[in-house]
């Protein structure tokens, strides 16, 4: 997989803390109107932090909005994201692309809008992803998604991170090209 510069510099140390005005101001695929409106966790100094490669929640407000930031090259990326309503296929067992962790209708297939002219032009990309955004701490061990929803491997804590930092990585360079 061959990705631009930009999203070759992923890291393992987790996310610094970000303030509302550094999320909002990170959206990559949409207005800045829409970023001022959408709405932010209230909760962020309670987050998480050193246990997350990306902070991802669903909008209360919208349930078929979801919003995506993180850090490449030291610098916040946030997305904004559609999740289609629950179809009867999702009682199924899927699998997030980002985390690989295994869930029973909890993975919803997110789409983003493209940045620039392609998002006005209506293109879009997509992928499955755990629908609660907690990719981060299933990968830790942190959440658990039931019995058999993390396949067994001989890959280290680090190198599982990695590859979850490198899907999302690989994620938002499709969104952005």
């Amino acid at each position: 997989m061959h990705l631009p510069n930009t999203f070759r510099q992923i890291s393992l140390r987790s996310m610094k803390p970000l303030t509302e005005q550094e999320i909002r101001a990170a959206f990559v695929n949409c207005s800045k109107g829409e970023a001022k409106r959408l709405s932010v966790p209230r909760d962020l100094a309670d987050r998480p932090w050193d246990d997350l490669d990306f902070l991802g929640w669903r909008d209360p407000q919208a349930p078929d909005r979801a919003y995506l930031v993180t850090e490449l090259d030291a610098r916040p990326i946030a997305v904004a994201l559609r999740c289609p309503g629950p179809a009867s296929w999702q009682v199924r067992r899927s699998m997030c692309s980002m985390c690989l962790t295994a869930h029973t209708g909890g993975v919803s297939l997110m789409v983003a809008p493209k940045a620039g002219k392609a998002r006005q032009q209506g293109n879009s990309v997509g992928d499955y992803i755990c629908s609660d955004l907690a990719c981060s701490l299933y990968v830790r061990g942190k959440k658990d998604a039931g019995a058999g929803s993390r396949p067994q491997e001989s890959l280290t804590l680090e190198e599982k991170i990695q590859r979850t930092v490198a899907n999302v990585a690989a994620f938002l360079a499709k969104v952005t090209a």
